[in-house]
């Protein structure tokens, strides 16, 4: 880690979990435990249905909102402030990391606190309060979404472009947090080690990645990213 001169990390579902904030499955309790992943989280869905697909995005946005980055993203802040070029790519799509503080943030899956026009698949920040649900792009009428990418939706180009080009040419990479199951993400460590990197998981649990990384760390990413920050840095440099 003092070596280190090109640092990416990867972080996935866990670390936001220890924030509170529930995944994807657990989020689906409610009125909406009886709908799958299909139901809610496809363009095709939210076309039978915008009203349904935007107020449980909705829910998830207000669940978001009363949380707080923890430990781990405040290591990982605490990382980019060391290191010559530090790269975090994320597969989560709270902006915990943002609120944490980091800068340069790769978000593969989008980021559910935006909003962005389903027709015109542009951002807006600002749009006429109405009782319509989901509300109107105010620009050409189109439904409003959540600025996150569903499930067959391609993750935007120039992100993953960036993020393969991150762990292609960094000399350390850490997997923190994700079930390195979900494609084309979980394909980035395998990168880093095909071009060299020592590759470093953090995770409570196995992962198929466990049995490839040069090193595992079990646990907690709020736990052992600060034992790591300071392992490396020394006692100070707690997140």
């Amino acid at each position: 880690m003092r070596q280190a001169r090109r640092l990416t990390v990867l972080t996935g579902a866990g670390v936001s979990a220890e924030s509170g904030v529930p995944t994807f499955r657990e989020a689906r309790t409610g009125l909406w435990a009886k709908y799958r992943p299909e139901d809610l989280a496809t363009p095709e869905a939210f076309q039978r249905n915008p009203k349904l697909v935007w107020e449980w995005y909705a829910l998830r946005r207000q669940r978001v909102s009363v949380v707080a980055p923890n430990a781990g993203h405040r290591a990982l802040v605490e990382f980019e402030g060391r290191v010559a070029v530090f790269t975090l790519i994320t597969q989560n799509v709270d902006g915990l990391h943002q609120r944490a503080g980091s800068r340069r943030v790769l978000e593969l899956h989008g980021n559910l606190t935006r909003t962005k026009c389903s027709r015109e698949d542009r951002l807006v920040e600002s749009w006429p309060e109405t009782a319509e649900i989901p509300p109107r792009c105010p620009r050409c009428g189109g439904w409003l979404r959540p600025d996150v990418v569903w499930f067959g939706e391609a993750l935007p180009g120039v992100t993953l472009a960036a993020a393969t080009q991150a762990s292609r040419a960094c000399d350390l990479f850490i997997s923190v947090g994700t079930s390195t199951v979900v494609q084309p993400a979980a394909s980035l460590p395998y990168e880093a080690l095909r071009h060299g990197a020592m590759v470093v998981e953090v995770n409570p649990n196995g992962t198929p990645l466990s049995g490839e990384a040069n090193y595992r760390l079990p646990g907690l990413s709020g736990e052992v990213l600060p034992a790591l920050l300071g392992a490396a840095f020394g006692p100070s440099a707690g997140p």
